[in-house]
């Protein structure tokens, strides 16, 4: 069994940058890197709008660096993926894949969100040439280019209004016979020119050589109406949703309607004691690196604090 002031649980920008400021602080801080070391970011290529890189930088060394930065520091990072968490007993009990305990006074949670895929090969075999589920983040690369965005909720609307700032052309694809976003949101994408509903359709495979060049679509399915059509894109967007990284809470930590962690407002604490979290996992709004970042700092200040209330009990 293991012994530490703060478990981290996760390795994106926020359990990081955690690991950074509490080193700095002297706390002693274990960091549980999780099943993809160096989270989402890894998966991407060029980013450009993290603050320090007027050139870019890939998104796997910019994790990378991240991660050397807190071993340079002393970090304690270890490899693995926490099952459980017992936030009942104190200190806390974590429990990691291969059954070996953490025991912990304060834990951070930054296990970030995972986006939700339509479940095509092509997805897998296009991403990073084409396939993106983050639009802040990629949609740079496609300036004046065509490109298509999966979805019918607010989350969709906002991404091709966005796109639709920067790209030629955007077309949406919509699953259903109408739009799930609000009146607002509806109407700002339909007011926009250059962009086009395909209502009734489904994506059932992508093509290109070198990259995504188009799409496979297949419409108005079950009916007397069915056809199948293909577009030329450069660029494919999902946008159906994510899915926050919190099974191996239990439902011991409070969380909104869309799964997400719900801190209070003024810090990164959530609904129990000695509990925070920071990045994607409790942000369902911006979801960006410099922000997971930025939650990684605030809640290592906040677990310092926390700790200092603790010794003066």
């Amino acid at each position: 069994m293991t012994k530490t002031q703060c478990l981290i649980i996760g390795s994106g920008p926020a359990g990081y940058t955690s690991a950074i400021y509490l080193t700095r602080a002297g706390v002693d801080s274990l960091l549980i890197e999780g099943l993809q070391q160096g989270g989402q970011l890894t998966q991407t290529t060029t980013v450009e709008n993290y603050p320090g890189f007027p050139e870019g930088i890939d998104g796997y060394q910019l994790m990378e660096n991240m991660r050397q930065q807190a071993k340079n520091l002393g970090a304690n990072l270890q490899q693995g993926l926490v099952t459980a968490l017992d936030t009942s007993s104190r200190p806390m009990v974590a429990t990691l894949d291969g059954g070996e305990q953490v025991v912990a006074d304060a834990v951070i949670v930054a296990t970030g969100a995972t986006a939700k895929y339509l479940g095509l090969p092509d997805e897998t075999k296009y991403a990073g040439q084409g396939v993106s589920a983050c639009a802040t983040c990629d949609g740079f690369f496609y300036r004046k280019k065509v490109v298509a965005v999966v979805g019918g909720g607010d989350t969709a609307c906002e991404e091709a209004d966005y796109l639709s700032h920067l790209a030629s052309k955007v077309y949406m694809i919509v699953r259903k016979p109408y739009l799930r976003a609000s009146e607002a949101m509806q109407r700002r994408v339909k007011e926009r020119a250059n962009i086009e509903i395909l209502f009734n359709t489904n994506t059932v495979g992508l093509f290109g050589e070198h990259g995504v060049e188009g799409a496979h679509l297949l419409q108005n399915k079950g009916t007397d109406q069915e056809r199948q059509l293909d577009i030329a894109i450069d660029g494919f967007f999902l946008a159906i949703g994510h899915r926050p990284n919190t099974e191996f809470l239990g439902g011991q930590v409070q969380l909104d309607e869309q799964g997400y962690i719900v801190t209070d407002g003024h810090t990164t604490a959530t609904s129990v004691k000695g509990v925070f979290a920071a990045g994607d996992v409790a942000d369902p709004r911006y979801r960006q690196a410099v922000a997971a970042a930025a939650g990684g700092c605030r809640a290592a200040i906040d677990v310092k604090e926390y700790l200092a209330s603790l010794a003066s009990e």
